[in-house]
């Protein structure tokens, strides 16, 4: 069973789990099992379930523990996360203690979402996570879109207040905020976008909960290793991507695409297991025939991220 993260543990390219969903919006565990056992196998730091990419508002408590179980099964000797995020608190405690009944390395949540807390309901909200998710301890996720956006400050009280708080994951800032994360919260591990993470690991970021990995898992990590042995080199692999990403991923998300449909577009494109791009009702999925169009492309584009066998 994998131990639990702790500040000085948590770090690197983790996996994201993308839910295969079969025509009438049901998960298909069988290609889930199938998706887990080639994430658990091509060497990443870590996996993670429930995160956004993994549809965790549109879960069932039945579902969310059939994926639990799977996970646990599949990815017992990878360290693996467990995300309780949810908008209503009773639900997201509810979800952290099914979670700290597998004892994942970490769960993550998010902060209440429906009425934005102020800076002292913010520190008892993560308090009672805390209580209830112990001995689990506790990754916090502060995305672009929420309604309470964390400064270096906050992060630095919370890190003093929460010992259980052993991550963010967050957008990142420049080589500024950068500076006042390490005066303010300089043990407190963060992580940050996938596509921007050679950037973000010069200037002090831990790691990246990936969106790359969700493209290509092995590349992911391939590309990591490039940071740490040629820097100059992976900062121009994160060029390419960006330019990959503006040219083809930004305009469906300026057509109304939400992160999930794209992450899961990715995949499809990556095409490293049979996860398809169907996302759960209300929103929508982009076309198959679309990602395959582009599978040419990124390997043209990014062969790095797409390392021979």
């Amino acid at each position: 069973m994998p131990s639990f993260l702790t500040r000085k543990t948590l770090g690197g390219t983790w996996g994201t789990v993308l839910l295969p969903l079969r025509p009438d919006d049901s998960i298909d565990f069988a290609r889930l099992a199938d998706e887990l056992d080639r994430l658990a196998a091509v060497g990443l730091d870590g996996v993670y379930a429930h995160g956004t990419a993994g549809e965790f508002h549109a879960l069932t408590d039945e579902e969310y523990q059939q994926v639990n179980e799977l996970l646990a099964e599949r990815c017992a000797g990878l360290p693996y996360q467990i995300g309780a995020s949810h908008m209503s608190v009773t639900t997201c405690l509810r979800r952290v203690e099914l979670a700290r009944e597998f004892r994942p390395g970490a769960i993550q949540v998010i902060l209440p979402d429906w009425a934005p807390p102020s800076p002292a309901e913010v520190v008892t909200f993560l308090e009672r996570v805390a209580e209830v998710a112990d001995p689990v301890p506790l990754v916090l996720y502060n995305p672009p879109h929420a309604k309470t956006r964390l400064t270096p400050a906050d992060f630095g009280l919370l890190a003093a207040r929460i010992p259980a708080l052993v991550g963010v994951k967050v957008a990142g800032g420049d080589a500024g905020w950068y500076r006042q994360m390490r005066t303010e919260a300089a043990d407190l591990p963060v992580f940050v976008a996938g596509h921007t993470l050679a950037t973000g690991m010069e200037l002090g970021a831990a790691g990246s909960y990936s969106n790359i990995a969700a493209f290509s898992p092995t590349g992911a990590m391939a590309w990591q290793h490039l940071m740490r042995t040629d820097p100059v080199a992976a900062r121009e692999v994160e060029r390419r991507i960006g330019l990959f990403f503006a040219e083809h991923i930004q305009p469906l998300a300026a057509e109304g695409y939400a992160n999930p449909a794209l992450d899961k577009f990715l995949a499809y494109v990556g095409g490293w297991a049979d996860i398809g791009t169907r996302v759960r009702w209300p929103y929508r999925s982009v076309d198959e025939h679309h990602a395959e169009r582009l599978r040419p492309i990124a390997r043209t584009a990014l062969p790095e991220l797409f390392p021979a066998p």
